[in-house]
């Protein structure tokens, strides 16, 4: 190309460009204050000549932007049906090249004429497109073949068109920050001249020929089925010609022989879909450029889809590969943090935390597709989703409306997650186009899971990987994971187990994946949701406090907490909510069921739990408090404290226990990559079933559907707003090590153990990661009523913390040991015994606040808590032995129960009766017990 040609075609690209934008600017200001029925007539008019003016352009320029409008042209979900109209004309023939240049072409490639090589050439091509055209022929040996001839010159015209493309990308940019295509054009830029070389194009048809029609993949034991599609054979190719199979097919654009040959076009574009989606998430290698002129449907029953033109073919890693598909999967159930996670993977970095905002607009790469004649309605849709976005990130981020348009909240872009888009889009369109309604969740699932599980196929046994590789610390952790592997990826997905005997690590062993869509490893600090193992945490927090001074187990909670002595509750004790006898153990019960989410807000939660009336006459009955716990403990400790929940939750467990980072109470944003995902084990969901004509079941959950709770619990505890919520009697995320470290300071009376084994990498601690907190709003005191906040909580002085030291003997100086309670008898107050047998129902199953374990001679020598699923901890006071076990498959089996029993034997260690063979179940234990 001239110099004077380049000049030309640049401002030509320019000019129009400006004339297009400031049309819209002008009209934009011009239909302010219009009627809705006027405003419609001038931006169809406006939209009309506008796509006129783009179709002229590029017809005239040719090169790279026919392919800009072919993909335009393809967006009929999003653009304007003036601009589909006007730009679907590039989807047939553009002018054809001289056949004399085709001649030149051919003789330069093979040094050969084209008698030569055929014995037949069609001079008229089949086809005209922006970088060659197509000519049908026979070859010598009576073969018919279509044989592809770049045009002359075209690589410099493609180059150029780059630099203009680039250039008006970033102009628009700047114009419009909320239009920034910069990191699909920089993609296109890479790729594009790869298009150039039909011998890499040659190769590419035959790896994806190979990859989607051959023999290997008919395979009916395949969790996926192979697509249905043909693929043209290559027959002979150098950099710019390329001879190929011919296949007698429709074009998309036909729709009169679409029809005449009664042709499902639904079919045809679902076939379309899931060849792609074995592309993506099976080959890691597809076509990026799925446009309709790059298909055929063959005329001869079952009418497959021919797919064609394979130059802008991209590769993708085993892990990217994997983060696709995991985002996609997220998408499809919602999973917050699995969404986050697959964008750390896949190097997509954002500037602000708004997870709920990115699930939407990630979600709308795989919304169904609609028909063309719903694109008014489905762009006014993501118009008003996407201000719905911009008012949340003004929100976030205190900017201004002018500020946050500018604002461009993706910090890097990938370049495989942009043509993996843009495949998405051109896709989308394909079915807008064809007028036919796709639901890509649907047929992309089972090709997305296959990246996914296929990691996981493969038994313990097999994979060295399975179990984290951390040193062994003792002969009965070696037993300890010769059990794991035994019980397999069956029943377990990913686990932590951990213990402590007489101060020292034991066991800390980690195994499995974090989710059924996450392969990584389960390591030492990644972090588990463990339900109600959280209420003995809260219950921890709680005796802090009465040892403290700031609480007595026998005052009224009204008498710290004034707006809760209504309706019957001023004579409620703090002991009688500890010990589940308060009588509000459905509370919160009619509230949920019209918002669930309501769980969420910590302060309007507390605020109702407070107008409630008791079900039953306080003290009179031990009815678990599922959730209720939570609110009623986390309200005690809030008014007694004068702090936040999490503030005392870190001053009083996590920094004297050294397990920063790996306890929290509703998460802080940045730990999302180290978090375990839920699932349910399906093969047991029979057993829930069984469960409601139990005899043994509690009443508040017969009330209740057990199956619909079981299957309902893994998705609403994976979605981020529920994990950043404070719900003290079921959101804890934690480490079984943290866990256990808990469990062993407590069955030593509070005295805090040596630093963790160094062998459990990283260090526990090690992650200085710390809940930003939300100002305390001041407690109102009612006249009348005695507060016992001992302390001015304005005072930057104030802290709760007191670390005493003693030696081995009792007395003060020597060996020195950090202490996390002064009271002697703690260990009777967890289990209300001795001193505090008043203060609970001698038979009952909970103690003040944690679960009683009785041994086989019938002795309360352990205490803790479970939760539903199988997560669990708990201490033996007698043998200075704690246990925790954390998983991420909810269950009814007996995994948690198989490792106490073997670990607790191995040590001589009394099984507690929650995980003996015939003990008594607590009501946690009680939905995840084998039969």
């Amino acid at each position: 190309m001239g110099w004077a040609n380049i000049y030309r075609r640049r401002l030509q690209v320019f000019a129009v460009a400006l004339v297009i934008y400031l049309d819209y600017k002008a009209v934009q200001k011009r239909v302010k204050y219009l009627s809705k029925s006027k405003k419609d007539a001038i931006w169809e008019r406006t939209h009309q000549r506008n796509a006129k003016r783009l179709l002229n352009l590029i017809l005239q320029l040719k090169g790279l932007w026919v392919k800009l409008g072919q993909y335009l042209s393809t967006r009929a979900d999003v653009l304007p049906e003036a601009y589909i109209n006007a730009l679907r004309q590039l989807q047939d023939s553009l002018p054809p090249r001289p056949l004399k240049e085709v001649r030149r072409t051919l003789k330069k490639e093979f040094g050969k004429s084209i008698s030569d090589l055929f014995c037949s050439f069609v001079e008229t091509p089949l086809a005209t497109a922006s970088i060659a055209q197509v000519h049908r022929a026979t070859l010598k040996e009576g073969q018919e073949v279509v044989v592809k001839i770049q045009h002359e010159g075209i690589k410099e015209v493609i180059l150029e068109d780059l630099k203009n493309a680039k250039s008006i990308v970033d102009w628009i940019a700047w114009a419009e920050p909320q239009y920034d295509f910069s990191p699909m054009i920089d993609e296109w830029c890479k790729e594009a001249p790869k298009e150039l070389d039909f011998n890499r194009e040659a190769e590419n048809t035959r790896k994806v020929s190979e990859n989607l029609c051959g023999k290997s993949v008919h395979n009916d034991n395949s969790p996926y089925s192979s697509p249905d599609v043909l693929i043209p054979e290559v027959i002979q190719s150098s950099e710019k010609v390329l001879i190929l199979q011919y296949m007698d097919g429709i074009r998309l654009s036909d729709n009169e022989a679409l029809e005449a040959y009664g042709i499902d076009k639904k079919k045809v574009v679902e076939e379309i879909t899931r060849a792609y989606a074995h592309q993506i998430y099976v080959d890691g290698f597809f076509n990026g450029d799925p446009h309709p002129g790059n298909f055929l449907v063959s005329k001869q029953h079952p009418h497959r889809p021919i797919l064609l033109d394979f130059g802008l073919t991209k590769s993708i890693s085993s892990s990217m590969k994997q983060a696709l598909a995991k985002m996609f999967l997220a998408c499809a159930e919602g999973n917050h943090v699995a969404l986050l996670s697959s964008f750390e993977e896949m190097g997509l970095k954002l500037r602000v935390d708004m997870p709920e905002q990115v699930m939407d607009v990630t979600t709308v790469f795989f919304r169904t597709s609609t028909p063309a004649t719903e694109a008014l309605e489905n762009m006014k849709s993501l118009t008003d989703q996407r201000e719905k976005n911009l008012k949340a990130l003004q929100e976030k981020t205190n900017l201004n409306k002018k500020e946050v348009q500018r604002f461009n909240p993706v910090d890097a872009f990938p370049g495989d997650a942009v043509i993996f888009m843009r495949v998405l889009n051109l896709l989308r369109g394909l079915s807008s186009i064809m007028n036919v309604r796709i639901v890509y969740l649907d047929i992309m699932r089972p090709f997305a899971e296959s990246a996914l599980l296929g990691s996981l196929s493969s038994g313990p046994a097999m994979n060295t990987q399975w179990i984290y590789d951390t040193p062994i610390h003792s002969d009965v952790e070696a037993k300890l994971r010769q059990l794991l592997v035994e019980i397999g990826n069956e029943k377990i997905l990913g686990i932590q187990v951990c213990a402590y005997k007489d101060g020292h690590v034991i066991i800390d062993t980690s195994a499995g994946v974090l989710g059924r869509y996450d392969p990584r490893p389960v390591q030492p600090d990644t972090l588990f949701p463990v339900f109600s193992v959280t209420k003995g945490v809260t219950a921890g927090m709680v005796h802090w406090l009465v040892d403290k001074g700031k609480l007595k187990f026998q005052e009224t909670i009204a008498n710290i907490w004034p707006e809760f002595g209504t309706n019957g509750k001023d004579v409620i004790k703090v002991h009688q909510v500890l010990n589940h006898t308060s009588g509000l153990q459905n509370a919160m019960g009619d509230l949920l069921r019209s918002d669930p989410l309501v769980i969420c807000d910590w302060e309007k939660a507390l605020k109702h739990i407070a107008t409630l009336t008791p079900d039953t006459e306080p003290g009179s009955q031990q009815l678990y408090h599922y959730l209720s716990f939570g609110w009623l403990c986390g309200g005690v400790i809030e008014h007694a404290s004068g702090k936040k929940f999490q503030e005392v939750l870190e001053e009083a467990i996590v920094h004297p226990l050294n397990i920063d980072g790996e306890l929290y109470i509703g998460i802080p944003p940045g730990v999302e990559t180290r978090l375990a995902t839920l699932t349910i084990d399906i093969s047991e969901l029979d057993k829930f079933m069984e469960m409601n004509s139990r005899p043994d079941l509690p009443d508040s959950l017969k009330q209740g559907d057990i199956l619909q709770m079981a299957t309902s619990l893994p998705v609403l505890f994976n979605t981020l707003n529920i994990r950043r919520a404070i719900i003290p009697a079921a959101n804890g995320h934690l480490t079984a090590r943290a866990l256990a470290r808990y469990y062993a300071a407590l069955a030593n009376g509070g005295i805090i153990p040596p630093p963790h084994s160094n062998l459990s990498k990283p260090p526990l601690g090690s992650h200085t990661h710390i809940p930003k907190l939300p100002p305390l709003k001041p407690q109102k005191k009612k006249r009348g009523t005695k507060s016992s906040m001992k302390a001015n909580p304005s005072d930057p002085s104030y802290s709760l913390v007191e670390i005493r030291t003693e030696d081995a003997n009792g007395g003060t100086g020597g060996n020195k040991a950090r202490r996390m309670f002064n009271n002697p008898k703690i260990r009777d107050a967890f289990m209300g015994v001795g001193d505090y047998s008043t203060l609970t129902l001698q038979d009952g199953y909970f103690g003040l606040g944690f679960r009683r374990f009785r041994s086989d001679n019938d002795k309360l020598t352990s205490f803790g808590h479970s939760g539903v699923g199988g997560s669990t901890g708990f201490c033996d006071v007698e043998h200075d032995f704690s246990l925790a076990v954390t998983v991420n498959k909810m269950s009814m089996g007996n995994v948690a129960r198989r490792i106490v029993q073997l670990v607790c034997s191995e040590l001589n260690v009394p099984v507690p009766d929650e995980f003996s063979e015939a003990g008594r179940k607590g009501p946690d234990m009680q939905l995840y017990r084998g039969s």
